[in-house]
């Protein structure tokens, strides 16, 4: 299922909703011979049967098909708001050698998350990032507001600069319930000032989740001699000798993401370090992974 659910596959799907359809669905059937073996069932619609419960709630078309008792999830229960919120900073346009810039693995990462937690029947909503956060779609389950998602994501372009710290401070402010806010972006700013203000968001009561991505070029370097490189975002250029180099990038690299991935993890925040050629299965799965250690 890897090679079906590889970027380079689903690139070659030009509607954003019919992407993360058969993402999701490419997802949901791997899970089957997973440790998280019956999660698909229990994610959509069903939780698994706790003492205590009311055996005459116990679903048996599903314990024929898992062997598991499981029950239909009260409404209660499904009821987390999520916030997508997209970094659209220039430099998410960046690909070196991949079918799919940065911005295009996010939106269709979150257009998957989308899918998934409409199947959920929980409210999903809209935010940008740029130099201020943008509420394009506000948090809604209603039939339809699945599509309006798809489109809007598929209209969004990556272009202009982003302060992360101020735009999160402002969705900090701007949500008054506790919800689930998913971060795509690649983190090409300020750590100090960007973890600051991702405490202010966990401490608002919110739970949150970052999904770092990187092009598979920052993340292997795969040059050789004198190259030239250009800040997306300001458009400086200068020439290093990538062959020396190499080894103190991939080092500062390795620092950078450790200091988020402590950081976050004792903020109890969710740090989900992806790349433009991880299949998107994978990437759910580790999303996933993340999930069920907080919990």
């Amino acid at each position: 299922m890897a090679s079906l659910l590889s970027p380079e596959s689903i690139q070659q799907i030009q509607r954003l909703d019919l992407r993360a359809r058969m993402v999701v669905r490419g997802f949901l059937q791997g899970l089957h011979s997973s440790p998280f073996h019956g999660f698909s069932v229990q994610f959509s619609e069903h939780r698994r049967y706790n003492q205590g419960d009311d055996p005459k709630l116990i679903d048996w078309l599903v314990y024929a098909k898992t062997d598991k008792y499981y029950v239909k999830r009260y409404e209660a229960e499904t009821n987390l708001t999520g916030y997508l919120a997209i970094d659209l900073s220039k430099s998410m346009g960046f690909t070196e050698s991949q079918s799919m810039t940065k911005f295009e693995y996010a939106t269709c990462l979150a257009a998957s998350l989308t899918y998934l937690m409409t199947m959920q029947q929980d409210p999903v909503g809209l935010l940008t990032l740029g130099e201020k956060v943008h509420a394009e779609l506000p948090a809604r389950s209603r039939r339809g507001h699945l599509g309006d998602v798809m489109a809007r994501l598929s209209q969004l372009k990556p272009e202009g600069n982003t302060n992360l710290a101020v735009s999160l401070t402002q969705v900090a402010a701007m949500l008054k319930h506790h919800s689930l806010v998913m971060l795509f972006t690649d983190l090409l700013d300020d750590p100090e000032a960007t973890l600051s203000s991702l405490a202010r968001l966990r401490h608002g009561g919110h739970d949150v989740i970052v999904f770092h991505v990187l092009d598979a070029a920052e993340v292997n370097f795969p040059y050789d001699g004198p190259v030239q490189f250009q800040d997306s975002e300001t458009g400086e250029t200068i020439t290093v000798d990538a062959t020396g180099f190499r080894e103190d990038y991939l080092a500062q690299l390795d620092a950078f993401r450790e200091n988020y991935r402590e950081r976050c993890a004792k903020l109890r925040i969710d740090y989900v370090p992806l790349d433009t050629s991880m299949p998107f299965d994978k990437a759910l799965t580790e999303y996933l992974m993340q999930r069920q250690k907080s919990k």
